[in-house]
């Protein structure tokens, strides 16, 4: 299951951008693996206080968003979606940007997490 952790500024989320935040980050997923994967990618916005933020070693008041995808390490290599990390990588980056704003880009972080098989499940049930 893809599973996005966005961490962003607290200030940020002001109950209308979080419902375009889920779906565009759903739809980055899908543009890369195909439709039949959306009932299965799960969003979590995580706000962080202004004072609590820092890039380069300094505060900063900007969005900076950091974002962590996680799903099966296999998912990165199935030859019928090559480049799928470089692919998931851009596609998430763009969806920050439609949603935030393009200024947003230059200080979004994305990581992508492989999950080795068999340490994760959904509904009780390893996969």
């Amino acid at each position: 299951m893809p599973h996005y952790s966005l961490h962003i500024r607290e200030e940020s989320l002001d109950g209308t951008v979080e419902p375009l935040l889920i779906r565009t980050l759903t739809d980055a997923v899908v543009s890369v693996f195909g439709e039949g994967v959306r009932p299965m990618v799960a969003v979590e916005l995580i706000g962080v206080p202004q004072q609590r933020r820092g890039v380069g070693g300094l505060p900063t008041t900007e969005d900076a968003p950091q974002v962590t995808l996680s799903m099966r390490e296999g998912a990165y290599h199935l030859d019928h979606v090559p480049d799928a990390p470089a692919r998931l990588i851009a596609a998430t980056t763009d969806a920050l940007a439609v949603v935030l704003g393009e200024d947003v880009r230059r200080q979004t972080v994305v990581t992508i997490e492989g999950v080795p098989a068999g340490r994760s499940g959904v509904a009780g049930q390893a996969g």
